[in-house]
């Protein structure tokens, strides 16, 4: 999948029409997406994150949400203090 639009730094859509809301904590490793940026979304196993999205070109994988849900403040809080 490619990026439709990324001007929200916390949401991206894909050229699928699908919005996913990107976990604060992984902000950063989506500074370097390109339109052209080449992405796989995977099923989570994790608590913070229903799904996350992969680089394919590098691998890197960012903790993503549906964009019309919400992370708990404890969720992301627990998240960005155990790293």
């Amino acid at each position: 999948m490619k990026i439709r639009t990324h001007a929200e730094s916390h949401v991206v859509e894909l050229d699928d029409g699908s919005l996913w809301k990107i976990f604060p904590g992984d902000l950063a490793t989506t500074l370097s997406w390109k339109p052209e940026t080449d992405l796989r979304l995977e099923r989570s196993a994790e608590r913070t994150s229903s799904h996350v999205l992969v680089n394919t070109a590098d691998q890197s994988r960012v903790r993503v949400i549906p964009a019309d849900e919400t992370w708990s403040d404890g969720e992301v809080k627990n998240a960005l203090r155990d790293g």
